[in-house]
């Protein structure tokens, strides 16, 4: 579809954030989009999310410590969150979200069951079995990302043979 058209950006976020987003004044973007190496029935997709979200217990959260100590910094790592997670394994770290919302249902912040459900319709090929969440706010560098980070994702991904990569921003 070429052409203009409004999206709502406030549609799907949890109630608790809105008034957070709404204040801020709307501003113009050009959408962008890449057409898949592969038709969309055969494609495997995986989620990223920047909600800060990990699997409680068996992950180190997120350096929230790190960040109180320097506020401009934001922890560049990211954690694999599996298809197959369960509620009661989510924790969420992020100084600049409200876990409120995100820990009754982490589906808000990562749509793997909406995801789920596509593919059962058979709206894309396959949901990949790894997905990943990072902490949206990253400071004044991204260098840990360009070098470190964002490679080892990539060569995740492409060991999985990911497709598609949908961001679920937070």
């Amino acid at each position: 579809m070429v052409g203009e058209f409004r999206v709502d950006s406030y549609r799907f976020l949890p109630r608790s954030f809105r008034p957070a987003f709404e204040s801020f004044p709307e501003q113009p973007v050009t959408v962008s989009a890449a057409r898949p190496r592969v038709p969309l029935p055969q494609a495997r997709v995986a989620l990223l999310t920047s909600a800060g979200l990990y699997l409680e217990g068996r992950q180190q959260p997120f350096d929230l410590e790190r960040e109180r100590r320097e506020p401009r910094w934001g922890d560049p790592t990211f954690r694999e969150i599996p298809r197959d997670a369960r509620q009661d394994e989510i924790g969420m770290a992020h100084l600049h979200l409200s876990a409120d919302d995100v820990l009754q249902d982490f589906n808000i912040a990562l749509p793997i069951d909406a995801f789920a459900a596509l593919e059962r319709e058979g709206a894309f090929g396959s949901l990949a079995q790894r997905h990943y969440s990072f902490m949206g706010y990253q400071g004044e560098s991204t260098r840990a990302w360009e070098e470190e980070q964002g490679p080892e994702l990539v060569r995740r991904l492409e060991e999985d043979r990911v497709d598609l990569l949908i961001l679920a921003p937070a």
